[in-house]
Parts: C-alpha cells; structure tokens; sequence
C-alpha cells in the first residue's frame, strides 16, 4: 500500500483551504471566509508558541480550575488532619504552625505568579496587536467612507440634484486626523480632571 508523506507546508494549505471554504447556505461568502481567516490566525498564533510558552500557558490554565482548588483543598486538609494527629498511626512530620507548609505554598505562590505574568505579558503583546490591527481597519474604512461620501456629493451636484445645505455634512467630509483626535480626548480628560479637582477641593473646604 503506497503511502504519501506531507510536508508542513501542504497541510498548513489544506487547513486554510477547509478554514475558507464556504459551504453554509445560511451565511454569506464573506462572512464565512473573515470565519476562516481569524481562525487561520489564531492557529498561527498557536503554532508560534514555544514550549515555554505552551507550559506557562497550561500552568496558569490549571491554577485558574476548580480542579486545581478541589486538589489544595484536599491537599491541605490531609496535612492539616496528619499533623494535628487525626490520623490514628500516622506521626506528624510538620506540626503546628505548619512551617513547612507555609514555606511550600510561598514558594509555589511565587512560582504561580510568575507563570500568570509570563501569560499575561505575551497575551498583552497579542492584544497590542490586535488593537493595531483594529485601528488600522477603522483608519480604512473612515477613509473609504470619506471618499464615497465626497463622492455621491460631487455625483448629486453633477446631476443637479438640489439639496438643503447640511454643515454637518461638510464636516463629514473632511478627512480624520488620528493624532488631533487623541489630543482632543487627552485635552478634555484632563480638563475633567482639573473639574473634578475643584469639586473636590471645594467640597472640603464647605
């Protein structure tokens, strides 16, 4: 029976082309080939991990399971029950105030947060992306927007088509500056602060 070897390469084709593949009735092509692209990316994403990230990843997974709170709780107890001599024929290795355990769940506190912030660092880098993404996305399409919007103006104008003059439609047509936009939000969030600081100082001094 002959067998056929598949290359990395190949089977990364074979999942996009099934990813993008359009065969639900109900949705339109688009919709479902943006459904396959976004999942395609995250499968990326996926495969770019290093070992290192992959066991952060399941570690800070497993901290965050009720399993892993079933298991302490069970841990703790079984401790505690031993070293408090509840256990008939068992002798206390650890007793009272349980020195030893404290020192094991310090030590693995420390470790687990480490693990959380390693997670949480590269699902931050993952997020700024996405949000550049995002950005880049909406800078798009105001700008096909702008252009569309100056363009059925300049096609009613030609046609004679007379309208009742809107300024905010001029306005609308104006292109959108990013950097004067974060000013603008920058400039009134701090005004509200000075506001809010004012309030509160002369709240006080009543």
């Amino acid at each position: 029976m002959a067998r056929f070897k598949i290359t990395r390469e190949e089977l990364e084709d074979i999942r996009r082309q099934r990813l993008t593949q359009c065969d639900n009735p109900h949705l339109a092509d688009v919709v479902e080939r943006n459904i396959g692209t976004i999942l395609d990316l995250r499968a990326q994403v996926e495969d770019q991990k290093t070992i290192q990230d992959k066991a952060a990843d399941w570690i800070t997974a497993f901290s965050g399971s009720m399993l892993f709170l079933y298991a302490h709780a069970v841990w703790f107890l079984v401790w505690i029950a031993i070293n408090l001599g509840w256990v008939p024929g068992v002798r206390a290795f650890d007793p009272f105030p349980f020195g030893l355990l404290t020192m094991i769940v310090s030590l693995e506190a420390i470790f687990l947060s480490t693990f959380v912030l390693i997670s949480q660092n590269r699902m931050g880098v993952l997020s700024d992306q996405r949000a550049d993404l995002d950005l880049q996305i909406n800078l798009l399409a105001e700008y096909e927007i702008t252009r569309i919007l100056r363009l059925v103006d300049a096609m009613a104008q030609k046609m004679g088509i007379d309208g009742t003059p809107d300024p905010e439609l001029e306005e609308l047509k104006l292109m959108t500056a990013p950097d004067l936009l974060t000013h603008e939000i920058h400039t009134k969030e701090q005004v509200a602060k000075n506001l809010e600081k004012l309030a509160r100082h002369g709240s006080l001094n009543d």
